[in-house]
């Protein structure tokens, strides 16, 4: 569905509509970025955030389907009970067990998570390779989840997942990772992780004496803050990282795309909405050293992720 018009047109009555739902949503940067995107491309179409709860949830998209909105995205606490909501899941939706975007098909609403692309996109935009290597996934909350469906979908040769046994995801991990091993040629492991996190700036998912292999390249999918502690011990050794400025842009331009069939601005957006990623600049010259060997087939890329969602 396409709906073309001049930038900056007024809202008719052929306006499309497209939303986030979720709770709370109001802080969301999503409206900014679709909207300027819609508008650099004269796209007749608006966004906007309503405040959902999982009580509300099914009479939203009950209305929202009703009223023909071309979709919708999901946030927290919605993205898992909007799986039994739709009318078709994609595979990565459907294994992952949680919805982030819905695209109305006609009446029938087609369920995708687009979480783990945006997460591979944003590797890629750090300037790393890492298909057919390996990943170490630390936690098995919803985002690392998304991470290591789309990692393995993707092509990875290995994963390692690190949770606690206590986890309340640990048995909807297993369940992911077996059927992940049916469908996929990635070698994926669970492994004991005994140390607890949790959302401060002070504390950091592995010890703080701990040593990173020099080729190790370390991501932390939180952006605020900028620079985690976990990023500061890899800056402080000399590795490459990066933070998760970059997966929120890729997942809501993977989202734009199934919304609109068109490429999201992104150069744009990023100028606009988002600050510079926080990569390792200060280590140009390690980085470029990692990623020719890379290219070359001369070292293995690992990912070091942690997950607080």
């Amino acid at each position: 569905m396409e709906n073309t018009t001049s930038a900056a047109s007024p809202i008719t009555g052929h306006t499309g509509l497209i939303c986030l739902l979720g709770s709370p949503c109001a802080h969301s940067v999503s409206p900014m970025m679709h909207n300027a995107s819609f508008e650099a491309l004269g796209l007749d179409y608006r966004y906007l955030a309503f405040d959902v709860n999982e009580e509300t949830l099914p009479t939203a998209v009950a209305g929202l389907k009703v009223l023909g909105a071309r979709g919708f995205s999901l946030t927290m606490p919605d993205k898992n009970l909007m799986v039994s909501l739709c009318d078709e899941l994609s595979t990565a939706a459907r294994i992952i067990g949680a919805v982030n975007t819905v695209v109305n098909e006609d009446g029938r609403l087609v369920g995708h998570n687009t979480d783990g692309i945006g997460y591979m996109q944003s590797v890629k935009d750090a300037g790393y390779d890492i298909i057919d290597k390996k990943m170490t996934l630390l936690g098995a909350g919803g985002a690392a989840t998304a991470i290591l469906v789309q990692a393995a979908l993707d092509g990875l040769k290995e994963l390692s997942v690190f949770v606690r046994p206590t986890s309340r995801f640990y048995d909807r991990l297993v369940h992911t990772v077996e059927e992940l091993t049916e469908i996929t040629d990635c070698r994926i492991r669970i492994c004991d992780f005994s140390v607890g996190m949790a959302p401060h700036e002070d504390t950091c998912p592995v010890p703080e004496n701990l040593t990173f292999p020099k080729d190790l390249i370390v991501s932390d999918i939180i952006y605020n803050p900028r620079e985690t502690k976990l990023l500061t011990m890899a800056k402080n050794q000399g590795n490459p990282f990066f933070n998760g400025s970059y997966m929120l842009l890729y997942q809501g331009a993977e989202a734009f795309r199934l919304w609109t069939g068109k490429e999201m601005p992104v150069e744009k957006i990023k100028k606009e909405f988002f600050s510079d990623p926080f990569y390792s600049k200060s280590n140009l010259d390690h980085l470029r050293r990692v990623i020719a060997a890379l290219n070359a087939g001369n070292g293995i890329s690992h990912e070091l992720i942690t997950d607080e969602k």
